[in-house]
C-alpha cells in the first residue's frame, strides 16, 4: 500500500506541475499605454484656406490668428458707432470652432463702460463671426476636434 501510495502522489505531482491551469504568475495582458496625451495642446491649428499651405506649426498659428483678426476687424470698421466719451479698451472674445470647423461665439467679454456707450456692439460681433470663411478644424492625433479661442481686440474709438 505504500508502493501505491509513493505512485499516486508523483502521479498528482507531476499532473500539477505540466498543467498550465495551475501556473502562479500574473496574467500579464494589460496593454501598456505607449503615450501621454496632452488635451491642452493640439498638433495642428484651426487654419483657414490660405493657411493650410504653411508646414510650421508657429506659422500655422500665427497665419490662423492674424486672419480671423482682420477678418472681424474689417466687419467692425464696417460699422459707424457714435460715442458719448472716448473709448481704449479690449474685449475679448470666446470663439468655439468644433470638429466640423463651424465656429460659434460664445462670449464676450466687456467692460460696464463699453456695454453702455455701445450696446450693438454684441450684435455686430455676432454677424462679424457668421461672416468668417470656412475653417478646417484642429487635428490631434489625426482626428479633428473642437478648440476653443480667445479673441482680443481692442476698441479705440474717439469723440
Amino acid at each position: 500500500m505504500n508502493f501505491r501510495f509513493f505512485l499516486f502522489q508523483i502521479l498528482i505531482i507531476s499532473f500539477c506541475i505540466s498543467c498550465d491551469k495551475f501556473s502562479f504568475k500574473k496574467n500579464k495582458q494589460i496593454q501598456e499605454i505607449d503615450t501621454i496625451v496632452n488635451f491642452s495642446s493640439v498638433d495642428t491649428y484651426p487654419s483657414f484656406k490660405d493657411c493650410d499651405s504653411l508646414i510650421a506649426k508657429k506659422a500655422q498659428e500665427n497665419c490662423f490668428r492674424n486672419t480671423i483678426h482682420a477678418t472681424i476687424g474689417a466687419k467692425l470698421q464696417e460699422h459707424k458707432f457714435t460715442i458719448r466719451d472716448s473709448i481704449s479698451e479690449i474685449i475679448y472674445v470666446d470663439l468655439l470652432i468644433d470638429a466640423n470647423g463651424k465656429i460659434t461665439l460664445q462670449e464676450i467679454e466687456s467692460s460696464k463702460n463699453i456695454q453702455t456707450q455701445l450696446p450693438k456692439l454684441d450684435s455686430v460681433l455676432r454677424i462679424s463671426v457668421e461672416s468668417i470663411p470656412t475653417i478646417f478644424p484642429a487635428i490631434k492625433r489625426g482626428i479633428p476636434v473642437t478648440t476653443k479661442y480667445k479673441l482680443p481686440i481692442k476698441i479705440e474709438l474717439k469723440e
